[in-house]
This record gives structure tokens, sequence and C-alpha cells, in this order.
């Protein structure tokens, strides 16, 4: 049978393994720890092995120091030209102060929500459907700022706020798919009508530069011909005076010359006429052969006379045999 002695040493040993248990705190890593002392804070226990007074001391608020995420559930917003979009999105926050945060706010994560969820209807309510759409970043910076600077006494900061959808109704979607399909054939349209007037200048560009390089041309064309008429003339000038002069001088080879010229070129005129005919006429070849020899006779003389050595022959009447 136990004693009563034995009974009293027992319950002093569970006494006292039960008065350290609760004066041994361990605190894991990202957690922070408020001690009150008959119901005050006293102190903060940071991660680690602590040892606190039992019985006096006790654990208040086990605060997570880790940043921690907050969906935002989705909800109905009227923005500033009356459309009504559905919106949702995340809160990124995190506790600096342990303390604060255990007892300046009552219930932080329906605190933080309920704030969020406010001010997102006030900064999206103050915009445009198109705003909204196209400025996220404006709206997540906005909300951002004002959510931050209304957490900051309760000891929580708030790291990141982001938008995930904005769903307006159906019938925006429609009118705005046909707003964007209407956009892009307005953007072909002008595209085509853009390519077909450079099409149209460059092909006009084209025609100028073909027109100049042919006016060109034909202005080259004509001083070519011109020159060639000038050369010709100065020629035609030339032989002329020599045999003026050679008519002066009483030579009658320049006559024969210029008789057989004509005789020649008419010959000329009938052989490239087109007409196919027979022409019967009398020709007299020793008048036409005597006609070329005078010819053949004055050339000879010009040269000689420019040369200096050139003897004359003895019957001009006739040709030589090297010439026949």
């Amino acid at each position: 049978m136990i004693s009563l002695s034995m009974i009293f040493v027992i319950v002093l040993a569970v006494l006292a393994v039960l008065t350290v248990a609760m004066g041994v705190r361990t605190v894991s890593q990202g957690f922070e720890f408020t001690v009150e002392r008959f119901g005050r804070f006293i102190k903060v226990l940071k991660p680690g092995f602590h040892v606190i007074i039992p019985y006096v001391d006790t654990i208040g608020a086990k605060m997570n120091m880790q940043e921690q995420v907050l969906d935002i559930p989705g909800q109905e917003v009227i923005t500033k030209d009356n459309a009504m979009v559905r919106v949702d999105g995340v809160v990124f926050f995190q506790v600096l102060d342990a303390a604060k945060a255990a007892y300046e706010v009552r219930e932080m994560v329906i605190a933080i929500l309920n704030l969020t969820t406010t001010n997102l209807r006030t900064v999206m309510g103050s915009m445009d459907l198109d705003e909204l759409l196209s400025q996220r970043d404006q709206i997540n910076a906005r909300l951002l700022s004002v959510v931050d600077d209304a957490t900051s006494p309760w000891g929580i900061k708030i790291t990141r706020i982001e938008i995930k959808d904005i769903v307006p109704p159906r019938d925006i979607v429609d009118a705005m798919a046909r707003q964007m399909k209407a956009e892009r054939e307005k953007r072909a349209t002008i595209l085509e009508a853009e390519g077909d007037r450079q099409s149209e200048i460059l092909r006009a560009e084209g025609e100028k530069q073909a027109a100049i390089l042919e006016a060109e041309g034909r202005r080259e064309a004509a001083y070519r011909d011109a020159e060639a008429r000038e050369r010709e003339a100065e020629a035609e000038a030339k032989a002329t005076q020599m045999v003026s002069d050679a008519i002066a001088k009483g030579d009658r080879q320049a006559i024969n010359y210029f008789v057989a010229q004509k005789y020649v070129d008419a010959l000329k005129e009938f052989a490239v006429s087109p007409n196919q005919k027979l022409v019967f006429m009398p020709l007299e070849a020793s008048s036409v052969i005597g006609s070329i020899g005078g010819i053949s006779e004055l050339l000879r003389e010009l040269g000689g006379k420019s040369a200096g050595s050139a003897p004359k022959p003895a019957n001009p009447g006739r040709i030589p045999d090297s010439g026949a």
C-alpha cells in the first residue's frame, strides 16, 4: 500500500515537470510569440529557446513573420462610365511588428481583405473601362499605396497587390470585338490605299524618268543628226568650192564631175524604186564611162596639187587601165 508521503512526492514531481514545461518555450524560424504577464503584453519571443516565468507569464499570440498571400474574391465593380465588371486579385503582405499585428487590429486577415476590397472598388470606380483594361499597373500601384498606408499602424507591410482578372459583361465584350474588327479593317483599308498611292507615285516617277530619258535620247540624236548634216554640208560646200574654183580656171573636168554625179544619182533612184517595172532608155556607155573617168582625173589632179608631185593625165577623156 502506497503511503501518504509517497503520494505527496509523486504530486510534487508532476508539478515540477509541469512547471518546467510551462517555463520553457521554443520558437520556430519565421514566427514570433508575444508574452503576457497577468494579461498584459511585456515582450516578444524571437526564434529560438526561451524561458519564461511559469504561471505568471503566458504566450499571447503566435505571429507568422513570413510573407503571406491573400486571395481577393471576385466582386462586381461599377466603372466611371457605368460599366459593370467583375474583378479579383491577390494581396501579398508581411508582418513586421508582431506586437502591433497582435494588439492593434483584431482578425488581421479579415481586416486586410476588407480594406483591399473597399479600396479596389474606390480606385477602379474612378476609371473608365478602357483605362481598367489598359492600365493595370497604375491600378496596382494606387491600391498598393493606399492599402499599405492604411496597414502601417498595424505593423503590416503590403508588398504587392495584383489584379488577376477583369471580366466585362458579355455585350461589352461583343461590342469591343466588333470595334476591334472595324479598327483592323480600317487600318487594312488605309494600308491598301497607301500601297496603291505609293504604287501610282512610283509608276508616275518611272514614266517621268522614261520620258526624260527618251527626250534626252531624242535631243542627243537630233544633235548628232544636226552635227552630221553640218559636217555633210561643210564637205559639200568645200567640194562645191573646189569644183567652182576648177571651173573658174577653165577646167572642164569639174563640169563632167557634176554631170556624172547627177547621172549616177538618177540611176540610183531608178534602182531603189519599189515598183517592179522594165525601163528602156537610151544610154551611151562611153559617155557615162567618160564622165566617171573625168571624175577620177579631177580627183587625181586635186590630189596632185595638194601633194605637189602628181603628173597630169595625157588624155582626160579616157579612164586609165587600172581604173577600168
